[in-house]
């Protein structure tokens, strides 16, 4: 199979860089991580890995804690009394 096409993608450098760090030290360049990450979705008709995307009441409740709103518990038992548990 000839390598005749360019991909480019546009990310943060520091992400960038600890990702060749990490790629160093295990023998392999971000080109040869994107090809064979594209040889397997082409291959196999998904992602080599497991995506966890958020349903619509976890993305409420994320909202929610970052807008500040919801209940904090200074202890795992305070949670407990509070859930009547």
């Amino acid at each position: 199979m000839t390598a005749d096409t360019v991909v480019r993608a546009r990310i943060p450098s520091d992400v960038k860089e600890r990702a060749i760090s990490t790629l160093d030290r295990i023998g392999l360049s971000v080109s040869d991580v994107i090809r064979l990450t594209l040889i397997r979705v082409a291959e196999e008709g998904r992602l080599p890995f497991d995506l966890a995307v958020p349903n619509r009441t976890t993305r409420k409740a994320m909202k929610e804690l970052a807008e500040g709103k919801g209940k904090k518990f200074d202890s795992a038992e305070a949670l407990f009394e509070d859930l009547g548990i």
